[in-house]
């Protein structure tokens, strides 16, 4: 039991009695399991019956000990001689691991460092991460994991998930029928295509699914048994990769058109075949990819995109908060997003629906959001706009009468200056966008100015929050996309709110596959951004951050699980029909986080 924020947080594993084969034959030609979990009566504990020996069993992340395997798992095992002889507590690993963690001397040495110890030993790293896990966060995940990403196959280790080249996109069930884990929770799975502000890095992006679902554990206690990153190798537009001895990815322009979705669909169709109560995670798929197929498959397979839908939840809690701290209602707020890609737009959609909630008719509160792409304010006469954008078009008459800067684009200056908005959100990937002369005019119109640069990594913010600090005289309500450092403004420091998709999808993922949802709706997403905006510190201090702090994560996480659940079986989404069903079936899929006792198979 765990006691975090404002409230008890239950962290029970699964009920005593319950026996949970760790693997289920589900195919023609799956290898037996290699282990079995199964409940001791003697000993009223889990163990686990393994029928691995000596180098093979240490040689499985999952379940590797290292120096904590016992004398007596070492004789039964076949471990004696192959370890040192001195048994080590988990506390004492924990111990050595922080000494050495220590030394190393950059961000990008402590990955490889962290990713090192996952693939030896899965267990150990989770306890290590999640004993630190504020400080290990930004490590394993944003921002130094876009750097992992782009020297992926320079300082490859070792695989970890499933890699499906488009060559070999007639052997996909194979592929999934190889996975050492038969029995699968969920899927991460990215064509690398949209890196976060990175772009394309073809199979090196595999480092972000895989970064993902260790945030599932680190955050929502999900079993990393379960948990399946997979890579769609379609080739890549980044001429570095393809002109790099070293790139391990398929040398092949980037798919595109029928090839592309032909190969998409085989995907999805296999891993229906092989686990059809997957949650299936989209990450990282571009612009032109990332709606279309989430609206395609997210009533075909339980589905979510996180950058699309993770990242709006999580901005409607920054900016419920925002709005409360400002003492208004979203009826009355004129917002203005910049980046109107997958992000900007999700995030928009989920403004229209709050303005809803508050009131107004849908056409209202559209006529109150403003998006600009690269090419200036989306209007009737801009070209080459997503379907995904349409709802979004101003009517040029609307701005007939604008004072505006020479030239055919309408730029963010001459929208800020004539519109006049309360809520500026970035999502562009351009540094520095938030000018001094933006930001200040439009502090000149509001009291409470609601400023939030997300896009990421920190290099390609927006602005920085010591600036918009400063040229709003303190006034900005302020979130990020990327965690800044607490800013020193006049007599004292400030916390500034980190829209850290980690407060939603860990949380979304463990709702939607404990309910065994049939699909991810709208309403699920929104009750997810909800129920995290009652997280907010400034519910109770008017000068505190937007966002919550990674310390109440586990309690937040399951807090959204659970809102979920609620919002599924309102929709009719799901069979789990009362909080006894819920709260179990969360603590069946919640992992231990400590050592079974093994006993030979």
């Amino acid at each position: 039991m765990t006691l975090c924020g404002r409230r008890r947080c239950e962290q029970s594993t699964v009920q005593k009695g319950d026996n949970m084969p760790a693997t289920k034959k589900l195919a023609s030609g799956t290898q037996e399991p290699c282990f079995e979990k199964v409940y001791d009566q003697k000993a009223q504990d889990e163990v686990l019956k393994v029928r691995l020996r000596g180098k093979a069993l240490m040689g499985i992340p999952t379940l590797n000990k290292g120096t904590a395997f016992t004398e007596e798992e070492r004789r039964e095992l076949g471990l004696l001689g192959l370890l040192p002889p001195h048994v080590l507590t988990p506390q004492q690993q924990l111990d050595r691991l922080r000494r050495e963690y220590l030394k190393e001397p950059n961000d990008l040495s402590r990955n490889i460092f962290l990713h090192s110890l996952h693939d030896r030993n899965e267990t150990l790293f989770f306890r290590f991460v999640q004993s630190h896990l504020t400080e290990m966060m930004p490590i394993i995940y944003t921002p130094v994991v876009g750097e992992t990403v782009k020297q992926y196959s320079r300082i490859y280790r070792r695989s970890r998930g499933i890699y499906i080249s488009y060559p070999q996109r007639h052997q996909i069930g194979e592929m999934l029928d190889n996975w050492h884990h038969p029995y699968v929770d969920a899927i991460c799975v990215t064509d690398s295509e949209a890196i976060l502000g990175i772009g394309d890095q073809g199979l090196g992006g595999m480092g972000i699914p895989v970064a993902k679902l260790i945030v599932y554990t680190l955050c929502a206690n999900i079993d990393p048994m379960g948990l399946v990153p997979v890579t769609l190798d379609v080739g890549t537009n980044n001429q570095d990769l393809l002109d790099d001895p070293l790139y391990l990815g398929w040398r092949h322009e980037r798919l595109h058109g029928p090839e592309y979705d032909e190969f998409v669909d085989m995907f999805v169709q296999a891993v229906k075949a092989r686990w059809p109560h997957v949650l299936l995670h989209w990450e990282d798929f571009g612009k032109v990819n990332a709606r279309r197929l989430l609206d395609k498959y997210r009533h075909d397979i339980c589905s979510f995109n996180d950058d699309i839908q993770g990242t709006a939840a999580v901005a409607l809690a920054a900016l419920i908060a925002a709005v409360s701290q400002a003492r208004s209602r979203f009826a009355a707020q004129k917002v203005v997003i910049f980046g109107a890609g997958t992000a900007g737009v999700g995030i928009a959609d989920e403004i229209v629906g709050a303005m809803v909630r508050d009131g107004l008719s849908e056409a209202e509160a559209l006529s109150k959001v403003w998006l600009l792409n690269s090419k200036g304010l989306i209007t009737d006469e801009s070209r080459n706009l997503e379907p995904f954008q349409l709802r979004y078009i101003k009517p040029m008459s609307l701005i007939a009468d604008w004072n505006r800067t020479e030239g055919s684009k309408i730029t963010l200056r001459d929208v800020v200056f004539n519109l006049h908005p309360t809520i500026l959100i970035g999502t562009s990937t351009q540094p520095k966008a938030f000018t001094e002369e933006i930001v200040r005019e439009m502090a000149r119109h509001t009291q409470r100015p609601i400023i939030f640069p997300l896009s990421n990594p920190t290099t390609k913010a927006e602005a920085w929050p010591e600036d918009l600090l400063n040229w709003t005289d303190g006034r900005a309500l302020i979130a990020t996309g990327t965690p800044f450092a607490d800013v020193n403004f006049r007599s004292g420091r400030r916390r500034i709110g980190n829209c850290n998709n980690a407060f939603i999808f860990p949380g979304l993922a463990l709702g939607a596959i404990a309910s065994q949802a049939k699909e991810v709706s709208d309403g699920m997403i929104s009750a997810a951004g909800i129920e995290l905006s009652k997280w907010s510190p400034s519910v109770g201090d008017p000068n505190a951050a937007l966002m919550p702090t990674l310390e109440d994560v586990h309690c937040i996480s399951r807090d959204v699980a659970i809102a979920v659940w609620q919002a599924a079986l309102r929709e009719g989404l799901t069979r789990i029909a009362t909080m006894e069903d819920i709260e179990h079936r969360i603590q069946e899929k919640m992992w231990r986080g400590d050592y079974y006792r093994y006993v030979p198979g």
